[in-house]
């Protein structure tokens, strides 16, 4: 039989930074409500939730490690990065989507810190309209909420490990 180690999704005393980035605010700022909704829904206070915001996707992951770097200073349990990216008409999507993710996914795994990746790539404005509703959200149709409670259940695992 297996030993088996899963997170749960307590969050009561972890401290949160979220990055979010402004630009398509009309998406993100769903994302974040979502994000904090989940968040306070599982346990963690307002005043444990601290919000970096950026100019967009691109500058999400320098933040990222600065905050990873100076983890001890400030103590923060996980980090969330939320954006939204939507594809134009050059390849200016394809780069900065992969950019983005290859180095959250770097950082992360560099410093050891759990992080929550909710950045949207969506071919459409209506693609990411509905990742991002705010009127009932819930995991399935909130990628902010969605993030928060894989951050939560993450920290939890990673606690236990």
């Amino acid at each position: 039989m297996l030993n088996t180690i899963k997170g749960d999704l307590k969050g009561k005393d972890f401290k949160i930074a979220v990055i979010a980035s402004r630009f398509n605010e009309e998406i993100t700022s769903n994302l974040i409500n979502g994000a904090v909704i989940s968040l306070q829904k599982n346990g963690v206070a307002e005043k444990d939730i601290t919000l970096y915001y950026v100019p967009g996707a691109y500058e999400i992951p320098s933040v990222l490690e600065k905050i990873c770097r100076k983890n001890d200073e400030h103590k923060y349990d996980g980090v969330l990065t939320i954006g939204c990216v939507i594809k134009g008409e050059t390849a200016h999507f394809e780069y900065i989507s992969s950019a983005v993710s290859h180095n959250i996914n770097f950082i992360a795994s560099k410093y050891s810190v759990p992080v929550g990746f909710c950045v949207l790539t969506a071919y459409t404005d209506e693609q990411a309209e509905k990742r991002s509703v705010i009127e009932n959200c819930n995991s399935e149709n909130n990628k902010g909420y969605e993030a928060a409670e894989s951050l939560i259940e993450t920290i939890n695992l990673m606690n236990r490990i």
